[in-house]
């Protein structure tokens, strides 16, 4: 990937492990210090909610993973571009 890149985590635990930190550095690609809670700075966040939200009305519920990738690119090509 390279120096063009930068990472933009939100420091959870998760991202903080050795194993992220190592291969961001075996890419070259830098990191971006923020809080750890900041979903006003993570604009895609938002995104992922309503993803989250829209997944889990969903009736039938996705049942394997197939269903639910199929699910999860219908909800996300749904999402109306005009919605804050």
């Amino acid at each position: 990937m390279g120096a063009e890149f930068l990472f933009m985590d939100d420091n959870a635990r998760p991202h903080c492990a050795n194993i992220v930190d190592e291969c961001l550095q075996s890419e070259d690609i830098t990191r971006m210090d923020w809080p750890a809670y900041s979903p006003d700075l993570n604009p895609i966040a938002h995104e992922w909610d309503m993803l989250d939200r829209r997944i889990a009305a969903r009736q039938p519920p996705p049942t394997c993973l197939p269903e639910l990738w199929r699910a999860l690119l219908d909800e996300w090509c749904n999402i109306p571009q005009d919605q804050d």
